[in-house]
This record gives structure tokens, sequence and C-alpha cells, in this order.
């Protein structure tokens, strides 16, 4: 009878040099939130609800205790120094831009932070350099941005399934930085630090600038004596979005697009009576789109001519 066959140890392998090392972490997280505004409030109802234990935030005004006791309702409020000793696996710092940098530094300086925490920040315009202090102690820095604007109601949650998330994160913390945005519903989107203002920008650019817009086009329709202009612009926005998004520079239409430098015209006429504050914003908007239009032949350049001679355009400018 022969000898039963002895199973050879598996050798571990070792990473290759200089190849990132992962770390692990537990599947469910000790999560803290700084700053429960409208982001904060929901990204951490996100994670409590995908499994994770959200321990503790910060909430000083009246409305951030109101948006805790509706998305939150378990979870302690504590001073920010309290809540970064508590979250033991996952920092999440949900404040303004300008904040962030006296946040991060002073949690660092109180020896709130520790080393292995994730440290991650929602803002868009600031990638790792804000998080250095926190780096400094061992921290792991990840900047973790939703693509979305929130109002600070329990809808918010049904918004986050399949929004993109502007990601900024070590190698070696990606495999948790795409986990964690799995765990909120969306998709990562990985932005290069040196890109991160570049990603903000765009982002404000199309949202923040179209609910100026919308507002505007709703302003100069009361003033033409319609009631309810949300009526009139409802579908013509949507439609105008949808195009947009889904043909890009095919979707322009209307008098810059067709070079109708005469109803251009009577249009900034009619502005500076009515809303001289409306002029300025018409023409930088009428100017932009005219370039576009040109550069995707939408509208020639001959044609273009008159119309740049009333946005106030040299009219070298448009053979260029």
């Amino acid at each position: 009878m022969s000898a039963p066959l002895r199973t050879r140890p598996t050798a571990r392998r070792r990473p290759a040099p200089g190849a990132p090392t992962r770390v692990a972490t537990p599947a469910v997280l000790t999560v803290g939130v700084i700053g429960a505004g409208r982001v904060g409030a929901a990204l951490g109802a996100a994670l409590a609800a995908a499994g994770h234990r959200v321990i503790a935030a910060t909430g000083d005004s009246g409305a951030s205790r109101a948006r805790l006791a509706l998305l939150l309702p378990t979870v302690s409020r504590r001073p920010a120094a309290s809540v970064a000793r508590a979250a033991t696996d996952l920092l999440l710092i949900a404040v303004p831009d300008d904040a962030l940098a006296g946040v991060v530094s002073g949690l660092a300086a109180d020896g709130a932070l520790r080393p292995g925490q994730v440290v991650a920040h929602t803002s868009g315009a600031h990638g790792l350099a804000v998080l250095a202090p926190a780096a400094a102690v061992g921290a792991r820095p990840l900047a973790l941005h939703p693509a979305m604007t929130f109002a600070g109601t329990p809808d918010d949650l049904d918004r986050l399934p399949g929004i993109s998330y502007g990601v900024t994160a070590p190698a070696e913390l990606r495999p948790l930085a795409a986990r964690l945005v799995a765990d909120l519903g969306g998709v990562p989107e990985w932005i290069s630090e040196d890109d991160r203002a570049l990603y903000h920008a765009a982002l404000a650019h199309g949202a923040n600038h179209l609910v100026t817009l919308v507002n505007e086009a709703a302003d100069r329709l009361r003033d033409a004596g319609v009631g309810q202009p949300e009526k009139v612009l409802a579908p013509l926005l949507h439609a105008a979005l949808e195009n947009a998004l889904r043909l890009g520079d095919d979707a322009l239409t209307g008098p810059v697009s067709r070079g109708d430098a005469g109803t251009v015209q009577r249009h900034l006429s009619r502005l500076a009576v009515a809303a001289p504050e409306s002029v300025a914003p018409y023409l930088a908007l009428a100017r932009r789109t005219a370039d576009r239009a040109v550069a995707a032949g939408r509208l020639r350049p001959v044609d273009a001519q008159p119309l740049f001679g009333v946005l106030g355009r040299d009219q070298t400018e448009v053979a260029a």
C-alpha cells in the first residue's frame, strides 16, 4: 500500500517591487460623519442602509439637527473630534469647500485621527492634497464626490442609485473606494489630483448655472406677462436637455444657430429696457453658442458675420 500523498503548503506570493499594498478593511465599517448638511446626511443614511454602522455625526444648526432626526435618527450627535475618534474605519467629512482644510488640520492637531483610518471628503473641488494633515498621521485619504444635487430630504436617497462619484484615491485605496461607491449604488469616475478643479468646474457650470439660467428665463417670461412660466418652460427645457445629452451640438436650435442677427438684436434691445441685468449673460451665452455652432458646422462663418457684429465680436474672429 502506497504512502498517502502529502499536500505541499501553498507558497505566499510576495507583491512585486513597487506594487501597492492592499489594506484589509472590515465588511461592516464603523462610520462617522462631520457635517450633517444635505450631502453628509444623505450619504450617511445611504451607508447605513447598505449595512454599515454610522455611529456619530456633527450637527449644530437647527437644519442639521432636523436632517439627522429625519435621515439618521439613531446616530448620536457629537463634537467633531469625538466623531472622528468614534469613526474607527471611515470618517466622512462633508463641509463646505473653503472650510475643509481647517477642519482636517484641526482634527489632526487634536489627535483625533489615527493610522489606518480612512478619512474621506465629499468636495468636488478638492483632491487628496487637502487631506495631507490626515495622511501625515497615518490616516488613508480619499476624495469621494457625488455628482448630484441634494435637497436634504429622504427623496435624496432615491436619486443616488446610478449616479457617478468623482473619486481620487491612492492606488492601494482604490478597491475600497470602488466598494464604497458600489455600496452607495453609484459608479466611480476616477479623477486625477490635477483635474479635480476642472471636474468640479464642469459640474458647477452645468448644474448651478443651469438653475440660474432657468430662473432668468422664468423672470423674463413674467416680465412679458406670463403668469406661470414653469408651464411654458418645462416641456421646452426637458426636450432641450434630453436632446443636448443625446446629440451634443447637433441639438442647437434658435436664432443664434440660424444666424438671425436681426432677431438677436431685437432681443438685446428689449432686454436693455426691461432687464438690463440680463444683457451681459445673454451676450456671453449667445457668443459661446455662436462659436459652438460654427465649430460644429451648424452655422457657416459667412452667415455668422452679421450675428457676430450684433454680439460685439470682431469679424476676423469668425473666420478664425
